[in-house]
């Protein structure tokens, strides 16, 4: 890209009509700064929360501070988690979960069977497709 030209003062008398052309340039600037930083961050702040709100009892989560435990309780801003053989209980703030290895867990078996079903639908295609040749083959050959 090559903005330079945006930059150079207009041709026009007195130097004045270039003001527009800066406008041009400091707002361009500022979309590409949104659509590279802001958009993507809100994005993952949005998916962030809506992991925390769905958190229910039972599931297996790891904190920010990289403990690990089931859900025993959930309460509006806090939850409960059982931790350890021995069974010890914290209470957390819902901002402080960092992974629902549960949900993540049902999420790659979701995107393994989407993948093992399109894996089999092109065997399926292809096993087709190779009959199909024996048999163009097999009509040409009589």
């Amino acid at each position: 890209m090559n903005l330079v030209w945006l930059m150079l003062p207009s041709s026009s008398a007195g130097g004045k009509g270039g003001g527009w052309q800066m406008f041009a340039l400091i707002g361009g600037m500022i979309a590409v700064m949104y659509f590279t930083m802001i958009r993507p961050q809100k994005k993952r702040q949005k998916e962030e929360q809506n992991m925390r709100d769905s958190i229910s009892i039972g599931d297996e989560i790891t904190t920010i501070g990289g403990i690990m435990g089931r859900v025993i309780t959930v309460k509006e801003d806090s939850i409960i988690i059982e931790t350890g053989a021995d069974r010890t209980k914290l209470r957390l703030i819902r901002t402080a979960v960092g992974i629902n290895n549960t949900a993540q867990e049902k999420q790659k078996a979701e995107q393994e069977a989407a993948r093992q079903a399109q894996q089999e639908a092109r065997d399926e295609k292809i096993s087709e497709a190779a009959k199909s040749r024996k048999k163009s083959k097999k009509n040409r050959e009589d």
